[in-house]
């Protein structure tokens, strides 16, 4: 299995580093209008108004014309550079910008007109911001431009949009990104990744500096949920947003684990970032985890109903039932709200796929998911049914024993109240890292040395 999971790793390499570049930073319409939830770790996490004085601000954004043309402009205090282009399936326009202090009036961007039917902003990394349009179908840009001060107005950027139908659309994509041409660009990525992989040679040792013992230690990714753009649930008119929340925790959990010295934990994100899917999976792999563990919150849509109490996840080709697969779906969209160019998956996904069905990964998530729920069930309401399965792409390393943690509902009350309460998170971390010792602590024994 190790030699498979090193192939594999090689196999995707040159794709998973082009996919890193899209990870991205962003702060959603929604994370303007409204102060958030933040735990004491996570305003440490989030950059303070003074450390982004120096960036150009943006202060006001507008849409005008129909659904033949569309125009955005977004005001500025001075000119910048930019980059625009579109992305299919689903339709959508990307402006990338040097950083920009985003200072728009509440409520920007989440109500659409003409061509548009929504638009996000946002950091996608340091020294880079990024928006996001989603399209109400195919579209073109055709003008974009910056005007400098004039007349008393401030710099502006301008974008245009015109109505196509999908044809030109598709045409007017860059080649990597045409859905038809998808195929081939990942076997011909995937074949110059091989080579690459294979032609490399490790750097040589330093004479004068004796190589570092490696760290043996079991390793333990954890994965605050979302970040960025993708605010996941929200609640209290969305004051509270689900990736504060779990970063949160996931900062805490991190810290209590650290103290017994006995692992070392990785984590896909410290702060308010956006990180794809297919990358949260490849930290798990690069690290050669003994232990992933997702931590998100659940929101039942208005109207259906009032579930409450956490739920833990493993993966599954089929759902246990409607409320889990509705969950997988909605948390395998993230991807799509940063504007990360869904492209087909590469070649190796397939023997990926296949080697989903290992019974031993499979059967430690399960043992590892029953392990957290007894020692959770002393400190923290569970759902009724506390123990579920789906389709989670986040949870699809094959070699990594993987668990998605719902901690509660945000939709619920007294779900809400115990999420935002510090007392309440250090008792369910403390829980966490009772079953991650009890859990490790069995699998190393058994499993003997090198393992």
């Amino acid at each position: 299995m190790a030699s498979r999971a090193n192939h594999l790793v090689l196999l995707g390499h040159g794709l998973l580093c082009a996919a890193a570049l899209l990870c991205t930073q962003l702060v959603s319409p929604s994370m303007a209008q409204a102060p958030v939830y933040q735990g004491p770790a996570t305003q440490a996490a989030i950059p303070s108004p003074a450390a982004v004085s120096n960036f150009p601000v943006a202060s006001d954004a507008r849409l005008a014309g129909d659904a033949k043309q569309t125009r955005f402009v977004l005001d500025l205090d001075k000119a910048v550079q930019f980059r625009a282009f579109t992305l299919a399936d689903p339709y959508r326009v990307i402006v990338d910008l040097p950083q920009i202090s985003f200072q728009l009036p509440a409520g920007i961007g989440v109500a659409g007109r003409g061509l548009v039917k929504a638009f996000r902003y946002g950091l996608i990394m340091p020294g880079g911001s990024r928006i996001v349009f989603d399209l109400t179908g195919p579209a073109k840009i055709a003008k974009s431009y910056v005007l400098e001060a004039a007349n008393g107005q401030p710099p502006r950027l301008v974008l245009e949009l015109e109505e196509v139908d999908r044809t030109n659309f598709v045409q007017s994509l860059a080649p990597e990104s045409r859905p038809e041409l998808r195929p081939a660009i990942a076997e011909a990525n995937a074949a110059v990744a091989r080579a690459d992989s294979s032609a490399a040679a490790k750097p040589p040792q330093a004479p004068d500096k004796p190589p570092q013992a490696p760290d043996k230690r079991p390793v333990i990714v954890i994965d605050p949920g979302h970040g960025g753009v993708d605010n996941g649930t929200q609640a209290g008119g969305a004051d509270v947003m689900e990736k504060n929340l779990v970063l949160s925790f996931g900062l805490a959990l991190r810290d209590r684990i650290e103290k017994s010295g006995k692992y070392r934990v990785v984590m896909t994100r410290t702060d308010d970032t956006f990180v794809a899917l297919a990358d949260r999976v490849k930290v798990a792999r690069s690290e050669a985890a003994a232990l992933f563990i997702s931590i998100h919150a659940d929101a039942l849509p208005r109207g259906e109903g009032d579930a409450r109490g956490a739920t833990i996840y493993t993966l599954s080709d089929k759902a246990t039932d409607s409320d889990a697969e509705r969950l997988a779906d909605a948390e395998n969209k993230s991807d799509a709200i940063a504007g990360v160019n869904l492209t087909d998956e590469p070649t190796e996904v397939a023997d990926i796929l296949i080697d989903l069905v290992q019974r031993e990964t499979k059967t430690f998530s399960n043992r590892f998911a029953r392990t957290l729920m007894g020692e959770m069930k002393n400190t923290v309401r569970m759902h009724k049914h506390p123990l579920k399965s789906a389709g989670f792409r986040v949870l699809k390393a094959p070699d990594v024993p993987s668990v998605l943690v719902e901690l509660g509902y945000v939709s619920n009350k007294g779900d809400l109240e115990h999420l935002v309460s510090e007392n309440w998170r250090n008792r369910t971390v403390g829980s966490m890292a009772q079953a991650i010792d009890a859990f490790l602590a069995k699998r190393l024994a058994t499993a003997g040395p090198g393992k």
